[in-house]
């Protein structure tokens, strides 16, 4: 059986990287989850290939939300500078009998 502390290799930025096939970190998840906590990366294998890599999530960054993911993903760029401040006070127009929403429920519904 392969132990943890096996299998290193170094990355492009030099950082000491352990590698774990899926059978090992499904087997010893937890112990991995404390090496990645402790600022360890982990690069996991199917077959020897790497496919994904498990290493810790900056605390600049907000995990949770749709808006994250996008970032994440690259389908969403973060703003580069806060609104000013005439938009805070802006005028809202309001739709208290929900006529907007309703029309444009309608037109997906139609396709359009």
């Amino acid at each position: 059986m392969i132990s943890l502390a096996s299998i290193f290799l170094f990355d492009y930025y030099s950082h000491m990287t352990r590698k774990a096939s899926i059978s090992i970190l499904k087997a010893q998840l937890s112990r991995y989850l404390d090496a990645v906590k402790a600022g360890e990366e982990i690069i996991v294998t199917e077959r020897g290939r790497p496919i994904a890599r498990l290493s810790t999530i900056e605390h600049s960054e907000d995990p949770s939300g749709r808006v994250a993911q996008l970032v994440r993903e690259g389908r969403l760029r973060p703003p580069s500078h806060a609104l000013p401040e005439v938009f805070e006070h802006a005028c809202r127009l309001s739709d208290p009998t929900g006529r907007a929403l309703h029309t444009l429920l309608e037109e997906r519904r139609e396709g359009r």
